[in-house]
């Protein structure tokens, strides 16, 4: 089956009605239109789940689909038409001012009885999702452009319920139209007025402790990995996982990354202390506590961020954490009181408490099988130790990768010279590029971390200006391209930086951050074809600073320079050594 052909009409789904939640159905639908790529993704992947695993079971492990309602295109249209918001949706007004409009906006009727009814209902955190007509694509994925909202709809008073919902709603029909969702639409050749959006209204996998809400693990797994290390190969694939939601992995935060064929072997780093300090120490969790201000251009309104320790208090390190004995420099699997916990998910991938890995690993199986290509897969899981261990697993998304599988061949002697802008043996991609002739990058001397919000605005201009001159370009930065964490790295969306072809992460002393696979931007990177470059500051190989500095400026912010090159640039990349070069 070709990956155009996973596509559910909405015939194909069950529609809503006020028995929804006590039904066995785990998709329903409000509307008539499309639901888009994302909810087909899903409405497949459960047909496929539930041929495979007899009683939706492996070991103690029970898994599905976790039950969402998908709200049609149809709805999206009629409450643009309604409100008069086509205008100002095409407008070049702030992503603040579309939102605002659209939150003033009134849902069509039959929308808002559906919703109330809905309301009424549920009482679960819900997390209000894009599900849009070109998102998750095989060649013009929109992973991470569109907005995902998570609400806590705990509150007894259901008109309460119904009004988080519908703004909700409105805020995901409102990023449509946000000025990185503008830009991106630009970076592959399509008008907003091609897209539509579907919404999905999805219960979200966790469990309530206190004043948070969260899973006990969130992963992201892909059938490739473009940076196996040790004896893992690419086709093994790359699991990461993260204490709580999987906002931390899909913002590039810190995580746990293995290889599922190699479950047990630790990331390659010098002693056990570095790998403390690479791992997460913070994780993030829905508020279902005293309601923040309200914030309705933020994805993060209604989430929270908290450490270790009140993951301890919740008692959901118990699954996820060993210990670090400074003493003698090493690492103990599970808790202990002799020093503090390192996140490794030892006590599953090593003392086998849930057979997570070996479910991950038939994951990924099926629906290599299904959509006939390498996925990606987004999960959650809750665990429960009450009696006996169990757990639930619950699929959350699915999308198609791109693996090219052109032969190139680049030696280690074509990475070495005068003409050699850039080199890394932890390249991304797979082919030859010759027609870049220009390079956006960030000064070195200029560079702070506490700077970056700054530089990610300044790089959105920038890219601006190359998408309308139609002329894309190589970027050059430090720390993890999108990270969330500005101290990790420059926190840019991807229509911020969309017109780029090649993308480079280096190091400095004051910024050593590991490889970046952060799953919205690798996701992208892949589907376009984009090229990536990993740069170690104390790597064999660098980048020719020297030769950017002697260059005339064509442009230039406080912080960003932008170089025109007199003849075009090649790219090539080896996608079976992971060796790339970038030549003058």
């Amino acid at each position: 089956m070709s990956t155009d052909q996973i596509h559910f009409s909405s015939e194909e789904l069950a529609p809503f009605d006020r028995d929804f939640l006590k039904s066995k159905t785990n998709i329903a639908l409000i509307g008539s239109g499309s639901i888009g790529g994302k909810a087909s993704g899903l409405a497949y992947a459960e047909n496929a789940l539930a041929a495979h695993f007899r009683d939706n079971r492996i070991s103690n492990i029970t898994l599905g689909i976790p039950r969402f309602v998908v709200i049609a295109t149809d709805f999206f249209d009629e409450f643009l038409d309604l409100n008069d918001l086509r205008e100002t949706a095409a407008s070049d007004m702030s992503d603040d001012y579309i939102a605002h409009s659209f939150e003033a906006g009134r849902l069509p009727d039959k929308l808002a009885e559906n919703l109330r009814l809905l309301a009424a209902q549920s009482e679960t955190p819900l997390a209000v999702r894009s599900s849009s007509l070109l998102e998750d694509a095989m060649y013009e994925p929109f992973a991470g452009v569109y907005a995902t909202k998570m609400i806590p709809n705990h509150t007894t008073d259901a008109a309460m319920r119904f009004e988080k919902i519908a703004a909700a709603v409105k805020f995901v029909y409102a990023s449509t139209f946000f000025s990185h969702a503008k830009s991106y639409h630009r970076a592959i050749g399509r008008s907003t007025d091609e897209e539509k959006m579907a919404v999905m209204i999805q219960e979200v996998v966790g469990r309530r402790h206190g004043d948070r809400f969260y899973p006990d693990v969130s992963g992201v797994a892909r059938s490739y990995n473009f940076y196996p290390v040790g004896y893992a190969k690419p086709e093994n694939g790359v699991v990461s996982l993260a204490l709580g939601l999987g906002k931390t992995i899909v913002d590039g935060g810190l995580v746990w990354s293995y290889s599922p064929a190699y479950p047990r072997v630790n990331p390659p780093v010098a002693s056990a202390g570095e790998l403390l300090k690479m791992s997460q120490n913070e994780f993030w969790a829905i508020n279902m506590g005293p309601p923040a201000a309200t914030n309705p251009l933020s994805d993060t309104e209604y989430l929270t961020r908290a450490g270790l320790s009140e993951a301890g208090e919740d008692g959901t390190l118990r699954f996820v954490a060993s210990t670090y004995h400074a003493q003698d420099d090493r690492i103990v699997t599970g808790l202990r009181s002799s020093g503090p916990p390192i996140i490794t998910f030892a006590p599953i991938l090593l003392a086998d408490q849930i057979p997570l890995n070996d479910l991950v690993m038939e994951m990924l199986d099926i629906c290599e099988n299904v959509f006939q290509s390498k996925v990606e897969v987004e999960f959650a899981v809750s665990i429960s130790a009450a009696d006996e261990i169990s757990a639930h697993f619950g699929f959350l998304q699915v999308r198609p990768m791109v693996v090219s599988d052109a032969v190139v061949d680049l030696t280690p002697e074509e990475m070495a010279g005068d003409d050699v802008l850039v080199a890394s043996e932890k390249s991304l991609g797979n082919g030859v590029t010759e027609s870049i002739e220009d390079v956006i990058y960030i000064d070195p001397d200029n560079f702070e971390a506490k700077y970056t919000k700054s530089i990610a605005a300044e790089l959105s201009d920038f890219n601006r200006r190359m998408l309308e001159s139609g002329r894309p370009y190589i970027l050059i930065g430090f720390g993890r391209w999108g990270s969330s964490d500005p101290w990790l790295g420059i926190p840019v969306s991807w229509g911020q930086i969309s017109g780029v072809r090649a993308l480079v992460e280096a190091t400095l002393p004051g910024m050593d951050v590991d490889l970046s696979q952060g799953a919205h931007f690798f996701h992208n990177m892949t589907s376009f074809r984009i090229c990536y470059f990993a740069v170690p500051y104390n790597g064999r190989y660098g980048i020719n600073w020297d030769w950017l500095k002697k260059q005339e400026l064509s442009g230039q912010g406080e912080f960003v320079r932008h170089v025109h090159t007199s003849e075009k640039m090649q790219i090539k990349v080896d996608g079976r050594t992971g060796r790339g070069v970038i030549r003058l």
